[in-house]
């Protein structure tokens, strides 16, 4: 059976290697365990596109074997012995080095002409590629004796498997040759209508030719109907959720006529985009419904979420509802309350002097307020004087309640946990409908797979007066002098009555905890290397080539009164130059700030550069946003820069880094069930796949939402749905 633990069919020791390293379990884990790729018996792999530092798996053949002696006084008789082999692909080579004892048995094994398998992890010696120690496994022909044969090599094409040091790829074939008898077992999750009218393989074949093909169209054949069977019921249980959502009750909150929302609107200074107006009444209609919204609400850096968003709340609020936005960090929960309450002037007053006559009380609730303001903020909620609150986690707390909770605003959703959301949602009289926003746009695959329980609402326009922001990469190591021209363009845009950003990776105070402190890298101790560090450069900079300008600090471990402080300061015009961490990455909004010098850019993301990006070129002047970077022009790193500087595209940027990042990154960065489950699909290559998949399955759920006809499929989703994996299916 396939939920056969594996101790009980490969042996306690090697099961216990596979579920450590590999996290495989049972006999159907590791069925789904399939191939990287494949290797043909008569050809060699190509050494030269070898990745460095990864282990790799490689067959080649041995070009030449020489053993050296050599003095040395830890081995016996003062002689120690060293095997250098070279492999070759035909074009490229590559060494391998074994030492002291583990020589012997590879100088008799590794005669030139020899082809194997070689497993190792890739390293760099004497400017060469290298191997040292690696494991090897023997392809011997059809001519060699045949009880040296190795039988799981008899097809023509090689499976390659993901694998460890632990555990080689040859290994886990073995492995999985012993279980594959199994996959005849293997109840298949897709119904034969849809099987059948897509001409897909039965699950068991496919399995088959997935881990033993015979030909390149057995591989082709098994990989099409392993991914229908992941985006599907993957997809299938995104469909059960939307379906189970729809049958919750809630109450239906639409604005009055002549209500806050009108007296805010009726009071704006410019007029909504297109895109805002669209989106808004979208969400405007999940609003009016008796069920709750779930929608996740995105765009591109400086598009007017917030905007949108205000408005939603302020509509539940005219409804007699209160709205929570829940924010990760507490710069994020000042920033947003202190612009929501500007944006609602007279309006945001309610129970105060002045205050307008359609209008309540916003309120900022996070982890560091003193008592005496905690307590009123508390009461305000309980009692229904306060329709807006902002906070953090602490909105989470059991002392928080409301009077009628509404609506659910999470910024920023992927840094909060499961229970996080949930234990908010929890505090309404009956379910309250839910605004998800996301700051990083995301590709259209990734969003009907990580959040297929959403409905998607999406703001790709930018307000009229915004202004363009051009980005350049300063190579600071090949010329240092473009640094140099850096901070001139800085003092420029003081000059001119502006304000800049200075974005370094590291606060600066680490080496003070002895936990935190980290070996410095060469790079690092070399002198050419500007700090990174937020405390140093902000003092390097205003004694020297800022001097004279008001250089402040901003980071995380500074006390929240202290950041509040120097934001307000930074956003009142009275700091020329704010050198801080990412803590400024979203939601801080500045206009007068027009540059921004991101040190070290090489290490941030693709999507973090375009989010520190967005913080300019947020009023009517010009943005500039300068990447430096020590980094070769050749590097990964460095056409990751050249990518962000030629495009203010944020969703093309965010395909850009799905595809030069491991995609579990991407989905995995709050998702862990979507990561483990894909492991043939790619959501950025097999659009139409998920596309197609939503669509059945939606079909399916609608027909029938228990799937009691579909026992098999039953099947794959409680594997698929583990509680962890539940919990983030059912709270999006």
């Amino acid at each position: 059976m396939l939920e056969e633990p594996l101790k009980k069919v490969l042996g306690p020791a090697t099961a216990k290697v596979m579920a450590e390293h590999l996290d495989l379990h049972t006999v159907g884990d590791l069925l789904h365990h399939y191939p990287r790729r494949y290797e043909e018996r008569g050809q060699l792999t190509h050494l030269a596109d070898l990745p460095m530092d990864e282990h790799v798996t490689v067959v080649a053949q041995v070009a030449d074997a020489r053993l050296h002696t050599f003095a040395s006084s830890r081995a016996p008789r003062g002689k120690g012995q060293r095997l250098e082999v070279t492999i070759t692909d035909g074009s490229g080579r590559l060494q391998l080095v074994f030492f002291g004892n583990g020589v012997h048995k590879p100088h008799k094994d590794l005669l030139p002409g020899t082809r194997a398998m070689f497993s190792g992890k890739v390293s760099v010696f004497n400017h060469r590629l290298q191997l040292a120690h690696p494991a090897y496994e023997l392809l011997r022909g059809d001519g060699d004796d045949a009880a040296e044969t190795v039988d799981s090599w008899a097809g023509a094409l090689i499976p390659i498997y993901p694998a460890t040091a632990k555990l080689e790829s040859w290994k886990i074939a073995k492995s999985v040759q012993t279980v594959l008898p199994s996959a005849q077992e293997a109840v298949d999750p897709l119904p034969d209508s849809l099987r059948d009218g897509r001409g897909m393989v039965a699950l068991p074949e496919a399995l088959l030719k997935i881990h033993r093909p015979q030909t390149k169209a057995d591989i082709h054949d098994a990989r099409a109907r392993l991914k229908w069977d992941e985006a599907f019921v993957l997809q299938v249980a995104l469909a059960r959720r939307r379906h189970a959502d729809a049958q919750l009750p809630a109450v239906a909150r639409t604005p009055k006529a002549d209500g806050l929302l009108s007296a805010f609107d009726g009071k704006l200074p410019f007029t909504l985009t297109e895109g805002q107006q669209k989106v808004s009444k979208e969400i405007f209609d999940d609003l009016a419904t008796e069920h709750p919204m779930h929608r996740l609400l995105q765009g591109e850096v400086g598009s007017g979420k917030t905007m949108v968003a205000l408005r939603a709340m302020l509509a539940v609020v005219d409804a007699g509802g209160q709205a929570a936005m829940l924010a990760p960090t507490e710069v994020l929960a000042q920033q947003h309350h202190r612009s929501i309450t500007e944006m609602m002037g007279e309006l945001a007053e309610g129970g105060m002097l002045g205050g307008a006559e359609h209008s309540t009380k916003v309120v900022l609730l996070t982890g560091s307020m003193g008592a005496a303001a905690r307590r009123q903020a508390l009461l305000d909620l309980v009692t229904g004087e306060a329709g807006i609150v902002i906070g953090t986690h602490a909105l989470i707390e059991d002392k928080v309640q409301f009077h009628d909770l509404g609506l659910v605003v999470v910024d920023e959703q992927h840094r909060f946990g499961v229970e996080q959301r949930d234990a908010l949602r929890g505090k309404g009289k009956q379910p309250p409908h839910l605004l998800v926003m996301t700051a990083t746009p995301i590709p259209r695959t990734v969003a009907m797979t990580v959040f297929g329980d959403l409905e998607t609402s999406v703001l790709d326009q930018l307000p009229a007066g915004r202004s363009p922001i051009a980005s350049h990469v300063v190579p600071a190591a090949d010329k240092p002098h473009f640094l140099t021209r850096a901070w001139e363009r800085v003092r420029e845009e003081v000059d001119n009555s502006h304000q800049a950003y200075v974005v370094c990776p590291r606060i600066g105070d680490e080496e003070d905890d002895p936990k935190k402190t980290k070996k410095k890298s060469p790079e690092d101790e070399a002198e050419k290397r500007p700090p990174l560090a937020v405390l140093d450069v902000a003092d390097q900079l205003a004694k020297g080539p800022l001097q004279g300008l008001k250089v402040e600090v901003l980071h995380g471990r500074m006390q929240p009164d202290d950041k509040d402080a120097v934001m307000r300061r930074f956003a009142a015009g009275e700091t020329d130059v704010l050198v801080a961490t990412t803590v400024i990455e979203v939601g801080v909004n500045v206009p007068n700030a027009t540059a921004m010098v991101i040190m070290d850019a090489d290490r941030f993301g693709v999507s973090q550069l375009h989010q520190l990006r967005g913080r300019v070129g947020r009023g009517s002047a010009a943005g500039l946003c300068l990447l430096v970077s020590e980094m070769p022009e050749a590097s990964a790193a460095r056409q990751r820069l050249n990518a962000v500087a030629s495009t203010l595209d944020g969703f093309e940027l965010s395909r850009i880094d799905l595809e030069q990042r491991r995609e579990g990154d991407v989905l995995g960065q709050a998702q862990s069930g979507v990561r483990s489950s894909l492991r043939m699909l790619a959501v950025i290559d097999d659009e139409e796949i998920i596309a197609e998949a939503r669509e059945e399955a939606a079909a399916v759920v609608a027909a029938d939402p228990e799937l009691e006809r579909l026992p098999g499929l039953r099947t794959a989703l409680q594997a698929l749905l583990d509680e962890e994996r539940e919990q983030y299916l059912d709270k999006g």
